[in-house]
């Protein structure tokens, strides 16, 4: 296993702890507990035991990690035996397989069966790859969610849309416009899963009726505005095909923990057509002189790819309001100039009290050419940047049940307020 990288081993043991198979830290060290835990997996499918991921496991662990296994039904079977055969639950077998007859199961048909675990890992980094992943396993579990690119990121990853819900107060969400803020779209991948999980089964979270929500407001999920970034973030420069050179010279070295812009060394909070030019005179005074790390805003607003496709689906929505989620502070940011409507600060003070977050005004340098600010300016509507949990960026992922605590019943409360 000496190609694999610490990442990778978190990976592999965060998929054998969902498995039942690792019940220790996912520390990204091959130790006798993994191997061990690697060796019962193999036993467990048949695989040749070695405590190695060679490619017969590697690629069954992947299968795996994907929360679902296909199955052709069988002369004798019941829901209930087919569940107990995979250890799930009945129940989530009828909802990825809404148009079986629970009764007279149709031989020789494929279904879905959904694993008997959760598909977002919160105790990792969450990677552009592991997020696209996760939204396609979504989709097979609960065949109610639907999802589309809205663009492609400079290095030719999609920006994926997620839509819950089907009523006519139509609201946009997003995360991760800055690289070494990801934890963001990981509180939004795991708020859509729980949310999915609870709805399918008519429940409620915190006293929210999530079919009334579902029916009521039509939520537009971008978890992942800056994908590149995040991938640079978490796994250095080998992943990235475009100005790799450049991305160093930029940086000044290969460790790319501080960085927040896209590829292109754009940041692409600063890339919206909101005091554009006057943050452009900041730059200089700032010393700012062309593309790096963060602060830089591009040659022109919505000069990137991710600024411009973000800002081409808010043109095509007719929205109430708008979340951007950033790390870090703890505070909600509400205003731009005087151009915010007067229902602003009453939604912001009722998110503030759900969330114990602390309803701010930005500085200068905060408050120019975001997307919040475009979205208030042009549209005269709420818009908010949400700054998850305290700390310097990238935000360990220790801090992700307080995050995801703070924000649950906010992102609820957005969708219908």
């Amino acid at each position: 296993m000496n190609n694999f990288t610490d990442y990778n081993i978190k990976q592999i043991q965060n998929i054998l702890n969902k498995l039942g198979f690792y019940n220790y830290s996912i520390d990204g060290k091959i130790g006798k507990y993994t191997i061990n835990a690697i060796k019962k997996f193999q036993k467990k499918f048949n695989l040749k035991i070695s405590g190695e991921i060679d490619d017969k496991t590697k690629i069954k662990l992947d299968k795996l990690s994907h929360g679902y296994v296909y199955y052709t039904i069988k002369k004798g079977d019941t829901l209930y035996n087919i569940a107990e055969k995979f250890k799930t639950k009945t129940w989530r077998i009828l909802i990825a397989n809404n148009n079986i007859n629970p009764f007279l199961l149709p031989v020789g048909v494929q279904i879905i069966i959904p694993l008997d675990f959760s598909i977002v890992p919160t105790n990792i980094p969450y990677t552009y790859d592991i997020m696209k992943n996760n939204i396609y396993a979504l989709s097979k579990r609960y065949p109610f969610m639907k999802y589309e690119s809205i663009g492609k990121s400079i290095d030719g990853r999609e920006l994926y849309k997620i839509i819950v819900g089907k009523g006519s107060n139509n609201v946009i969400y997003n995360g991760s416009h800055h690289g070494n803020e990801w934890i963001t779209s990981l509180l939004l991948m795991k708020w859509i899963e729980v949310f999915l999980e609870v709805y399918s089964r008519k429940g409620s979270i915190r006293g929210y009726n999530l079919e009334d929500i579902f029916n009521y407001a039509t939520i537009s999920i971008v978890p992942m505005v800056n994908p590149d970034g995040v991938e640079l973030v978490i796994n250095g420069i080998k992943n990235i095909k475009t100005n790799t050179d450049k991305l160093i010279k930029w940086n000044n070295g290969n460790e790319f923990s501080n960085w927040k812009a896209n590829i292109n060394g754009v940041d692409l909070n600063r890339n919206y057509n909101a005091g554009w030019k006057k943050y452009k005179q900041l730059e200089k005074e700032w010393g700012i002189n062309g593309p790096g790390p963060y602060l830089y805003s591009g040659s022109a607003p919505e000069s990137e790819s991710e600024s411009r496709s973000m800002a081409n689906l808010t043109r095509n929505i007719v929205t109430r309001l708008v979340l951007a989620y950033h790390s870090q502070g703890e505070e909600i940011f509400w205003q731009y100039g005087n151009l915010q409507p007067d229902i602003s600060i009453k939604i912001g003070k009722e998110f503030a009290e759900v969330s114990g977050y602390n309803l701010a005004s930005e500085s200068l340098q905060q408050s120019l050419a975001g997307y919040k600010d475009w979205f208030i300016q042009d549209y005269k509507k709420p818009g908010y940047t949400i700054e998850v949990g305290k700390g310097i960026n990238p935000l360990p992922i220790e801090q992700f049940n307080k995050i995801y605590d703070d924000n649950e019943e906010l992102l609820l409360i957005a969708s219908i307020i």
